[in-house]
């Protein structure tokens, strides 16, 4: 844990001190380090190499929410795809809300106001977390909801990413929520193991999200949030003002975006990259042709 801070802050120290920077000729999009935040950032990055004449430069895999933050706020990157609820919570320490529009827009505006950032359409679906269980201990036990596994999770082992153990609408919140108790100290893991480890029984329970590709590849019953404590996490491009003042052609792009991606299509995305271990690229490529937003 300790060796992880320290990487972190070393991070953060990077990024910082270049304030408001400008790419005169070029778009740097970033992303947060797991496979359907890389993947939103290279539909970003193809859209705008297929619409425009400006270069992109892919900044993927810069940690979590809140080093993507400082980056952006640093000039270091001018996109980069992030979840309304995240947002409200993690980086606006607001309480949450089950109104999807309500949220969006507070967002935009608290956004616009402290930060000299905005927020593009949503995407089209919503990336919640999601509290997976193997499907056999689902029959065998006969839960469905995370009420229900609260009487088994004395016996569980869990297994959550590092920002969901730290984050104002994670771990400490959810575990009050529901009295979830377990054998022991949940486990923190990089997210691209999470899966593998329920799968290979070293956890019981793991903290992924609804869009997971390998959930219904691995046969994983997500237990439903029968208290809805966790809010809307739409997927939406967030951007630095001045880059769309620099670059008024860019709203075209995310207006073009808007609404064109169900939550089974992220999934199937998902999927085609960790369980068919496609090509990313090529990946998005196909999708943005097959909507025909791309040759």
């Amino acid at each position: 844990m300790k060796s992880l801070c320290t990487s972190v802050l070393a991070l953060v120290t990077l990024l910082l001190p270049s304030c408001s920077q400008s790419h005169a000729d070029r778009i740097v999009v970033g992303s947060k380090n797991f496979t359907e935040s890389f993947l939103l950032g290279e539909i970003v990055a193809q859209m705008i190499e297929a619409h425009t004449k400006l270069r992109v430069d892919r900044r993927f895999y810069l940690a979590g929410t809140y080093i993507c933050q400082q980056a952006i706020l640093a000039g270091r990157i001018d996109v980069y795809p992030e979840y309304t609820g995240t947002a409200l919570t993690a980086i606006l320490k607001q309480p949450a809300s089950s109104d999807k529009q309500e949220v969006y827009q507070r967002v935009k505006s608290e956004y616009e106001r402290r930060f000299g950032l905005t927020l593009g359409p949503a995407f089209g679906f919503n990336d919640t977390f999601a509290m997976e269980i193997r499907g056999e201990d689902a029959r065998r036990l006969n839960i469905k909801t995370l009420s229900q596994a609260a009487t088994f999770t004395p016996q569980w082992r869990a297994g959550f990413g590092y920002e969901f153990m730290e984050r104002p609408d994670g771990y400490r919140g959810l575990a009050a929520t529901y009295g979830l108790h377990f054998a022991e100290p949940p486990r923190i893991m990089d997210l691209g193991l999470l899966a593998r480890a329920l799968k290979d029984r070293q956890i019981d329970l793991a903290g992924g999200n609804t869009t997971d590709g390998l959930i219904p590849a691995l046969g994983f019953l997500v237990l439903e949030d029968d208290r809805h404590y966790f809010p809307p996490y739409e997927a939406v491009p967030v951007i630095r003002k001045q880059t769309l003042q620099e670059h008024p052609e860019l709203e075209q792009i995310f207006a073009q975006l808007a609404k064109t991606i169900s939550d089974e299509e992220m999934q199937s995305l998902n999927y085609a990259v960790d369980g068919l271990h496609r090509d990313p690229r090529e990946v998005i490529h196909e999708f943005l042709r097959n909507k025909k937003l791309v040759q």
